[in-house]
């Protein structure tokens, strides 16, 4: 006999170890993905966390500007993104939750009664108030599976609200350098138009005196109309961004006050490669292994369905109505029962649902090596984007400063002197204008590199 139940036990160990080794039960690990970009990545994650990269610092600590910091936090608290986000968080938690709980037994109470009467005889009266108890003992995985993949779907949902978070807090500090570039450029403009102005008055002076001839004249005035029209094609991109900054905080369309001469906390980047370990804490990287794990448990649920169901079910109550006699007053009752269900006629079925995971899955590990390779790819052009941006504004600093200086002595050798003709003084303060505007744009391109490179390291927390 002992040796009998040996026999049985061992049998049993067999068989669960078989089925571990076809994947039922075994749990999504990163590391047993061959693959070499997912293997640098398994490693990254190894490596412990460093607070002081840039993608690890708080928003506050990189954002320090007082009015945008207010314009962050209100996004935060109000952008319907965002909250519609956090309720997906809240929709995958309750998955999890049922799902956990699907591993304890169903309890049904189902009471009910009836009456007969033949020819003559009194009524007869039955009923039963049964409980009924149906419990599926989950030895095949498929619970399990169905609890694991929830349980990834949850933290995919997570990645994603943190993506969100990043992506909000990025495109308000977009938005705001983007406005401060617009008030600057509309400053310059308009100082600009001032000085045409002017010169128009200036000019108009000198052709009376017979020093210049009308064309001068007609061609200065001509620029100042140029400027004029387009100070109306930046204030039309300013109320633009201010709308989209409205719709980024979850508020009427306003004008926003933002300096022009709004700065940005420039990180010291001295490396031209950024480690694996920076680019792993991504949102959209961890959203996309979370994807990854799923489709894994996934395929796990799709092998498990070939194997058989096994229900133990339970009923116990009281009743009057016992076999084919009427009882009053009644009796307890009990039944015990268990049932197998193999899946027969439905290989077909079980074979095709397989073959699909198995593709998802193979769909979700392009994605996930696709989301590390755009990753790389967006930190770089990032930090390429600010370190030639730098370079830019230390030539256009120059540039506009000579040009200041020329518009100036041409000036003079117009008024005073009569050695330059007004061609010469009108592509001098045009060059001027077009180097202080270009000056204006790189300063922008900076700011969003920088903020484009906090978000693409996962900044946002």
């Amino acid at each position: 006999m002992k040796i009998k139940n040996f026999s049985l036990v061992l049998a049993a160990s067999l068989s669960v170890t078989a089925l571990s080794g076809c994947g039922i039960y075994k749990k999504y690990d990163v590391k047993d993905i061959d693959s070499q970009l997912v293997k640098e990545y398994a490693e990254a994650l190894q490596i412990q966390d460093d607070s002081t990269a840039f993608g690890n610092l708080s928003w506050r600590a990189v954002f320090t500007d007082p009015a945008l910091v207010d314009l962050i936090q209100r996004a935060l608290d109000n952008n319907k993104d965002l909250r519609n986000a956090k309720l997906n968080v809240d929709i995958a938690h309750a998955q999890l939750k049922g799902a956990r709980l699907s591993y304890l037994p169903s309890l049904a109470f189902t009471p009910n009664g009836a009456g007969a009467k033949y020819a003559d005889n009194d009524f007869s009266w039955t009923y039963q108030l049964p409980l009924a108890v149906n419990w599926e003992v989950d030895i095949f995985g498929k619970i399990l599976n169905t609890k694991r993949g929830a349980e990834m779907a949850e933290l995919q949902s997570r990645a994603y609200e943190q993506a969100v978070r990043s992506q909000i807090i990025a495109g308000v500090a977009q938005c705001y350098y983007s406005i401060s570039a617009l008030e600057a450029q509309l400053k310059l403009s308009r100082e600009t138009s001032e000085l045409w102005k002017e010169s128009v008055n200036v000019m108009r002076n000198l052709k009376e005196a017979g020093r210049l001839r009308e064309d001068a004249v007609v061609q200065s005035l001509a620029q100042y109309y140029s400027i004029e029209a387009s100070i109306t094609d930046i204030e039309l991109s300013l109320h633009e961004a201010n709308n989209t900054m409205s719709l980024l905080l979850n508020e009427m369309p306003r004008k926003w006050t933002v300096s022009p001469d709004a700065s940005i906390n420039v990180p010291v980047m001295n490396r031209t490669a950024i480690p694996m370990a920076e680019l792993a804490v991504r949102p959209d990287v961890r959203a996309s292994e979370m994807a990854l794990a799923s489709a894994y448990y996934s395929t796990a649920s799709a092998r498990a369905a070939f194997y058989p169901s096994i229900n133990i079910t339970a009923n116990g109550g009281f009743t009057n109505l016992l076999g084919g006699f009427v009882k009053n007053p009644g009796d307890w009752f009990i039944q015990l029962a268990g049932s197998l269900t193999a899946p027969i006629f439905s290989r077909g079925q079980n074979i095709a649902r397989l073959e699909a995971a198995k593709a998802q899955q193979q769909q979700a590990l392009n994605n996930f090596e696709y989301t590390l390779m755009s990753a790389a790819a967006d930190v770089s052009d990032a930090m390429t984007v600010y370190e030639k941006s730098v370079k830019k504004q230390q030539w256009l600093a120059l540039q506009v400063e000579n040009l200041g200086k020329a518009v100036e002595i041409t000036n003079e050798l117009l008024l005073f002197d009569g050695s330059t003709t007004y061609l010469e003084v009108l592509t001098a303060q045009k060059n001027l204008l077009s180097a202080q505007t270009a000056q204006i744009t790189t300063n922008l391109t900076a700011a969003r590199s920088i903020i484009n490179l906090y978000q693409n390291l996962g900044g946002g927390r």
